[in-house]
């Protein structure tokens, strides 16, 4: 995968950065691929439903309003990440099991852990653009993630 300091080079003002507040979880430090988002709140049926199709070349977007009361992806949801071939998964929000997900070949952007499972009554919206943490997310678009940060630009960057 080509870093993103270099497609920053490559490819600024076209770029758009995250702010650096996110912790990096999983195995797979770097990541990318197209963008498909869910937002939702305190509610991650819509994450495992997403995580239980192809992820081929995809990289799931949550938006989970940012809150820090419970979580929205754990161990079994990034096995599921894993089985189904998921690049990668940015949360606006919190994760639990961290110490299972750090052994899983799946790069993991979230702004914390909590142990508290996420409610789950099927609410929120999937294939949406989403804004949160300076960037505007749209489905179609690509996320690159490595140790310098992650950006999000309109075009595939060959890798």
């Amino acid at each position: 995968m080509q870093k993103t300091s270099d497609i920053s080079d490559q490819l600024h003002p076209n770029v758009q950065y995250l702010d650096p507040v996110y912790c990096g979880y999983g195995a797979k430090i770097d990541f990318y691929g197209m963008i498909h988002t869910i937002k939702c709140f305190e509610d991650n049926s819509l994450v495992r439903e997403m995580l239980d199709t192809d992820g081929q070349g995809r990289v799931l977007v949550v938006d989970g309003g940012g809150s820090k009361r419970c979580a929205m992806l754990g161990d079994q949801l990034a096995e599921k990440a894993v089985k189904n071939n998921w690049s990668g998964v940015v949360v606006y929000g919190l994760i639990r099991d961290s110490e299972m997900i750090n052994k899983m070949p799946i790069g993991v952007r979230a702004l914390g852990t909590h142990p508290l499972k996420s409610i789950k009554k099927g609410v929120g919206e999937a294939g949406i653009s989403v804004s949160f943490s300076g960037v505007d997310f749209i489905p179609g678009d690509y996320l690159y993630a490595d140790q310098d940060g992650v950006i999000v630009v309109k075009e595939l960057v060959l890798c």
